[in-house]
């Protein structure tokens, strides 16, 4: 009960902020209708709850299957063994992971169902799965992560001048809402005991980050594929929010609930036939830590279920609206403030963001502080939502005028920044798209598109989650160069830090 309520406080803090914001704008700049307001709360109210159960139950059972599934993995010491368990635990994983759902269902309703969502849940999926198993391999054979980085950003700037324009958003927000809260804490758990394969010590632990990050390339490189080898259409427009859910507040949850519920379980189901496989063939866990994980996977279910109704019936709708109304208002200085503050704000709410200042804490022996750390996050992540809205304002400025060179520099700063930094920073790339990001910022982000002369919401709408999730690989690298020169200033040395 004590877990239960450490959840419920870090979904609070991470709503509230957009709480604030919302009632702040609908007294002031954009009034919103009564009964679109009481969804909005009623929307809240069950995503704080659904989220706060949903991770309640990870902790009971996905965190510990992680570290199980993992060891049994490692047990034979066979290279097959590995790249099979990491297909197969790569894809039922992504399967279920929320964030990726709500992408899914955005990008479901911006191209008219032209990209089904359980259709681009699955590619993205596939990604997941190759990635993972290589990043695996990565870690068994000892590859520099700084090499492996490079390759496959190479592939996807290859393959990215080939992509549609429109293809590249989705692409790259769909590697941000892959990395949420289901994916994160089952690869860090999956390569910590691999990395245990390791007889060296600093090897083992330098190896047990960056998986993630390794991970997060495949829904990149599985869009663009998609799109180059099936043609698939990305034509239509968002519909307009007006009719979207009607005059009734509670009429759309329960119209929504039993759809979402059947959704939520063909979601979980095959990654709970792959854990009673693992138990038949290799886990062996005693009766009572069975339960318990089957438990944990059943309060999963309930608050995935309870989560995703309550953003679609009421929470992202709102979002719409609001980015609609400040388009309307035609004061772009403005719109792009609200950004601003939105991201700086937000990414000081996630829970993940607070466990990777600690990270960087400790690997600095607190010489890189954690409030140092937060401010250049928020300063990072708020100027990146800021510019998006930018880039919606002004349509000649698209999405790979800022992707291209952020990214040219986080590669150039692999090969000078210390290693384990590099595999920190490309981890927490999906600690600040955290659940506000995936849901309410890119639906405001949608309405501000579909309001804005010139702007195409599938051009332009998308591409947000994609720069919120590389501020935090961009800061922490140069946080980890600014270390890296004044440490030889000074004279110090750490053993996490050497390259």
């Amino acid at each position: 009960m004590t877990i239960f309520k450490e959840k419920i406080g870090e979904v609070v803090l991470a709503v509230l902020p957009v709480l604030c914001i919302v009632l702040l704008l609908h007294f002031t700049l954009t009034p919103l209708e009564t009964p679109v307001l009481l969804r909005f709360l009623v929307g809240g109210l069950l995503l704080v709850l659904g989220l706060a159960i949903f991770l309640f139950g990870v902790h009971l059972s996905i965190e510990p299957l992680g570290d199980f599934m993992g060891s049994a993995m490692v047990r034979p010491g066979k290279l097959w063994v590995i790249l099979a368990g990491g297909l197969l635990m790569g894809f039922f994983i992504s399967l279920a992971e929320p964030d990726l759902h709500i992408l899914g269902g955005e990008v479901a309703a911006v191209t008219n169902g032209g990209i089904p969502k359980f259709t681009l849940v699955a590619v993205v999926s596939v990604g997941v799965a190759f990635l993972l198993a290589i990043g695996l391999v990565r870690i068994v054979y000892n590859i520099p992560l700084y090499l492996v980085m490079t390759f496959f950003y190479g592939v996807v700037l290859l393959l990215g001048l080939a992509t549609p324009r429109e293809f590249l958003g989705i692409a790259f927000d769909a590697s941000g809402a892959t990395t949420g809260a289901l994916t994160v804490p089952f690869i860090l758990a999956l390569a910590v005991n691999v990395s245990l394969l390791k007889k060296d010590s600093k090897a083992s632990e330098k190896d047990s980050f960056g998986l993630v990050g390794v991970v997060s390339i495949g829904p990149i490189l599985a869009v663009m594929l998609m799109r180059l080898l099936t043609g698939a259409p990305a034509t239509g427009g968002f519909p307009h929010f007006e009719a979207a859910l009607g005059s009734s507040v509670l009429g759309p949850f329960l119209e929504k609930f039993p759809v979402i519920a059947l959704e939520s379980l063909i979601a979980l189901a095959p990654f709970l036939a792959l854990f009673l496989a693992f138990q038949y063939w290799s886990l062996h866990l005693p009766r009572k830590r069975f339960l318990r994980i089957l438990k944990g996977l059943a309060y999963a279910y309930l608050g995935l279920a309870l989560f995703l109704t309550g953003v679609n019936a009421g929470f992202m709708d709102v979002g719409t609206r609001l980015g609609h109304a400040m388009a309307a208002l035609e004061n772009d200085v403005l719109i792009v403030l609200v950004g601003f503050f939105l991201g700086s704000v937000t990414v000081l709410a996630e829970p993940a963001v607070y466990v990777l200042t600690r990270q960087v804490e400790q690997v600095t022996s607190g010489y890189v502080q954690r409030r140092f750390v937060m401010s250049a996050l928020s300063i990072g992540v708020g100027m990146a939502i800021g510019l998006s809205m930018v880039r919606i304002l002004v349509p000649p400025i698209q999405l790979w005028h800022f992707l291209l060179p952020g990214y040219v520099l986080i590669i150039a700063l692999c090969y000078v920044v210390p290693k384990l930094f590099v595999a920190i920073a490309f981890d927490s790339g999906g600690v600040a798209s955290g659940p506000m990001t995936a849901t309410f910022i890119l639906a405001f982000a949608n309405g501000v598109a579909e309001a804005s002369e010139g702007a195409d919401v599938l051009l332009d709408g998308f591409g947000m989650i994609s720069m919120v999730a590389m501020t935090p690989i961009l800061t922490l690298q140069i946080l980890g160069f600014l270390f890296k020169l004044n440490t030889r200033k000074v004279g110090i040395e750490t053993d996490g830090t050497k390259d």
